[in-house]
């Protein structure tokens, strides 16, 4: 008899059927995964920003992850530069249509609990990964699966769709605790943000993980990063996935967002070195301009939304328990408004929007 331990997971992604660590007496622990196909529905019924498709481009194709792992993407895509997945061990089909994903447990610290250097050196390999990719992705005749214009997708249909923010709110006693420069940039985000992504969709491709963030990084015993949720792998911008990983480290309270200027500039150096010894011939300024614009693209709605909530005098926990009030979430984002009123910046002068 096994024992099932459920993990904490995004549980309104439809794809899931949740996600186990399984302990069987006398054998290592496994990670189980659930994926199930698309539920059938009315015509207009489809609202979770999480839904699902059986097209193989979309941004959230259930079978994405399956395939990244039969295949052997997601073990070699960045193996050469020192990132691997967890092992496949099966990925059973069962009688209703969905798979289960049967996943090495990878023992060690999530990137949570990394140094600001440990992280850096992550920056460095995933730069040598994406330096050796660049240019180089494989196209749809020869693995339909990988997600296509995925930023663009989640933008328009996925959580990072926003309107309806009040103009009134950028003034609200409630939100002087951003100061007004930064609270300036990040209006000019918001109002452009849908202008940015075309500068992001023409920067150079490479392969990328497109859900990078702490809880998704392990290290193993040996020292080597392990990459884990591979749903969205697909074709994406040069710096797309570092500026996620800077963004997200911070948003959910689960990292002192003390350390985030020491962060952007280990990562962001390391990435930078990475891809140049990974072969980019890109120069470093472009890199680095490529992160701005990419964290500003998919991230213009933050700082807005932020905001209203603090003016709206919005209440209740956030989805991490570490904000009791809209106001205690803006007060604890100030750094990271900061560094992206400061992309921001920068993205709309490279993109002269």
């Amino acid at each position: 008899m096994d024992e099932r331990i459920a993990l904490q997971h995004n549980e309104e992604n439809e794809a899931s059927g949740g996600i186990f660590r399984v302990r069987e007496e006398g054998a290592p622990s496994r990670i189980l995964k659930v994926l199930r196909p698309p539920a059938a529905r009315a015509a207009g019924a489809d609202t979770s920003p999480w839904h699902t498709s059986e097209a193989p481009d979309h941004y959230n194709y259930w079978r994405r992850e399956v395939e990244a792992y039969r295949s052997g993407l997601a073990h070699s895509a960045y193996a050469e530069a020192g990132i691997r997945a967890p092992r496949l061990l099966s990925a059973d089909t069962q009688v209703d249509g969905s798979v289960e994903l049967w996943l090495e447990d990878v023992e060690g610290p999530s990137a949570f609990d990394w140094s600001v250097e440990r992280l850096g050196r992550f920056g460095y390999e995933l730069g040598v990964g994406q330096g050796r990719w660049a240019g180089r992705v494989p196209p749809p005749a020869e693995l339909p699966w990988l997600s296509r214009h995925w930023l663009a997708q989640y933008l328009t249909h996925g959580p990072g769709a926003q309107d309806g923010i009040d103009e009134a709110a950028w003034d609200s006693p409630a939100v002087q605790a951003w100061s007004a420069e930064t609270r300036g940039a990040l209006r000019r985000l918001w109002h452009a943000r849908t202008r940015l992504l075309p500068a992001a969709e023409d920067l150079p491709r490479t392969l990328c993980h497109l859900d990078l963030w702490p809880a998704n990084l392990i290290e193993d015993g040996s020292g080597t990063s392990v990459l884990i949720d591979w749903a969205f792998v697909g074709e994406g911008a040069i710096g797309e996935d570092p500026a996620n990983l800077l963004v997200d480290s911070v948003t959910d309270g689960l990292m002192d967002i003390a350390l985030l200027p020491d962060l952007v500039a280990a990562v962001t150096e390391g990435y930078v070195k990475g891809l140049a010894d990974g072969g980019w011939a890109g120069s470093a300024d472009e890199a680095r301009t490529a992160i701005a614009v990419c964290a500003s693209a998919k991230w213009g709605w933050l700082g807005a939304q932020v905001m209203a909530g603090a003016a709206r005098g919005h209440t209740g926990r956030s989805g991490y328990g570490q904000d009791d009030s809209a106001v205690e979430a803006l007060m604890r984002l100030t750094p990271l408004a900061d560094q992206l009123a400061r992309w921001a910046d920068e993205a709309l002068r490279a993109a002269a929007v």
